[in-house]
C-alpha cells in the first residue's frame, strides 16, 4: 500500500480489498479482530480530536488552510478511514449500505420540515 500512489482504490470496496491484502501480506489478519480494530479506531479518532481540541470553531473550520495542521488532520482522517474500513470488512458489513440505512433512519427521526435549524435531540418513538 503505497501512500504516494494515486492509482490505488477508488471505492470503499476496493479500499477494503486493498487493506485485506495488506494485512494478509503481513500475516496481520490474526490481530485484526473486531475488538482490536474497534480499539485502534477509537485511538485514531482520539488522535484526530487532539489535533482540533483547542482550536476555536473558526480555526477548526480552516484547519486545512494551514499546511502543517492540515497535513496532520488529513493523516488522522486517513487512519480513521483505514481502521473503519478494515473493521467493517472483518465484520462483513457493507460500509456504504450501513451509512445509507442509518441516514434513512435519521431522516425518519429528524424530518427536515420539523427540525430545520435545531440541534435538539429527537426523542425515540
Amino acid at each position: 500500500m503505497n501512500g504516494n500512489d494515486n492509482s490505488g482504490p477508488k471505492t470503499v470496496a476496493e479500499l477494503a480489498e486493498q487493506l485485506r491484502g495488506f494485512a494478509e501480506d503481513r500475516d496481520w489478519q490474526q490481530f485484526h479482530t473486531p475488538k482490536n480494530l474497534a480499539m485502534a479506531l477509537a485511538g485514531e479518532v482520539g488522535e484526530l480530536l487532539a489535533e482540533l481540541q483547542w482550536l476555536t470553531p473558526e480555526e477548526a473550520a480552516h484547519a486545512m488552510a494551514d499546511p502543517e495542521l492540515g497535513g496532520r488532520v488529513r493523516a488522522e482522517i486517513g487512519d480513521v478511514m483505514i481502521y473503519l474500513t478494515r473493521l467493517a470488512d472483518v465484520l462483513g458489513i457493507d460500509l456504504v449500505r450501513a451509512a445509507e440505512d442509518k441516514l434513512t433512519e435519521v431522516a425518519r427521526r429528524y424530518p427536515a420540515e420539523r427540525v430545520r435549524g435545531s440541534a435538539a435531540k429527537a426523542v425515540r418513538p
